[in-house]
């Protein structure tokens, strides 16, 4: 597995590895993949900041977090649908979603690749959630619900739901949940798992990959095992930048490789990285016979986004008593604790395999008790009632 951070060059565009076509006639669906690749584009911009390889599926977090929002209400909901690039009205918004994973599937089925989306609501036993809630994820999402029991048997529920993880993802996604995530104070976990694997239209010749160097930054380089093949590829060159694309065997879905020509150009290339920057890189790619030179690799990363999803502007859905899930419950004692994300990928000669899992925690929103006030204390016998000692604080420094 290469380790070195420059080899984030070739990953830039892979988190947008489903390149959507729709047509003029599906406003909503063409709506939903340009709020999605929006979306996909800021989480990417915050998350570069970090050094080394990054692999995301924006669209695995977008579909946990649409079925989190399906509950969300009030101020929570309008800065979920700012963040999440979910557009002015979300009348069409589940319907939506539904639409484009179908059109997802009927892809797979022609039998090109393979591609899978598997979603899940993990309830506490006795919670009660509204039906209209899990109704809606239910039809639209396919998200069955499972009753477990995170307050007394916490670790068996962690390993349920990471169970699922783990097969919806032909077993490339093992730990959604690291220990410690889940507590007795989890009331409901939602989940979404993707799982691809397709082969390239032209595949690389394995007898023609042999070791070059990889230039991981100007002055220095690593060894790594470089695939060759020589092909018509759509290409397009700018004075800063190379772009090709890698298209799978039936050309619905493609790798897009950006490529900066400068070997220290990684930095300019991520910050001009925006919707329509990409989209003019991509309007004019034309097909050319190229030889294109991609090494072999494999990435596999886990986040936890609490922090991101605060930064891009999803402030209150974090905090309990500004959180407003009551489209969940019918109150507002639920507040998000956790959005974890796992992600996975393999690049070889003969294609791609790449899953990965997003997961929702939602915590019950108990009373605190903050003493951040003068206050008055009482030591008492509780047997009898007795009053051993008293006093008050005013002032605990002094």
């Amino acid at each position: 597995m290469i380790r070195h951070s420059a080899f984030v060059a070739l990953l830039v565009m892979l988190p947008l590895l489903l390149i959507v076509h729709v047509s003029a006639s599906e406003p909503d669906i063409r709506t939903l993949a340009r709020g999605n690749t929006e979306f996909a584009l800021d989480l990417y911009g915050q998350l570069s900041a970090q050094p080394g390889n990054l692999f995301v599926s924006p669209y695995s977090i977008s579909s946990a977090l649409a079925m989190t929002y399906a509950g969300a209400r009030g101020n929570t909901a309008t800065q979920m649908a700012d963040v999440l690039n979910f557009g002015p009205s979300d009348e069409n918004l589940h319907a939506s979603f539904a639409m484009i994973t179908r059109m997802f599937e009927d892809g797979a089925k022609a039998g090109a690749h393979e591609l899978r989306l598997a979603n899940a609501l993990w309830a506490q036993k006795g919670f009660g959630l509204l039906d209209e809630f899990t109704g809606l994820n239910k039809e639209y999402y396919g998200a069955g619900l499972e009753h477990v029991d995170f307050a007394n048997h916490t670790e068996e529920a962690r390993k349920a739901i990471n169970t699922w993880a783990e097969q919806s993802t032909n077993e490339m996604i093992k730990e959604l949940f690291n220990p410690g995530i889940l507590s007795p104070s989890t009331k409901l976990a939602l989940t979404n798992a993707i799982y691809f694997k397709g082969n390239w239209e032209s595949e690389f010749d394995k007898d023609k990959t042999e070791a070059r160097d990889f230039w991981v930054t100007p002055d220095s380089s690593v060894s790594v095992q470089m695939m060759r093949r020589r092909t018509e590829y759509n290409y397009n060159e700018t004075e800063t930048l190379k772009v090709l694309e890698l298209p799978y065997a039936d050309k619905s879905l493609s790798m897009i490789v950006l490529l900066p020509k400068d070997r220290d150009g990684l930095a300019e290339l991520e910050s001009s990285l925006e919707p329509k920057s990409l989209g003019r890189w991509l309007g004019l790619v034309r097909e050319r016979m190229i030889i294109a030179e991609l090494p072999r690799f494999k990435i596999h990363t886990e986040f936890q986004l609490d922090e991101v999803l605060v930064a891009m502007g999803m402030l209150d859905a974090f905090y309990p008593g500004l959180a407003d899930f009551s489209g969940m419950t019918g109150d507002r004692e639920l507040f998000i604790g956790a959005v974890v994300h796992e992600a996975s990928l393999e690049v070889n000669e003969k294609g791609a395999e790449a899953a990965a899992g997003t997961a929702v925690e939602m915590k019950k929103r108990y009373p605190v008790f903050r003493v951040d006030r003068p206050f008055l204390f009482i030591i008492r016998d509780n047997e009898s009632g007795s009053i051993l000692f008293m006093g008050r604080v005013v002032d605990p420094t002094r």
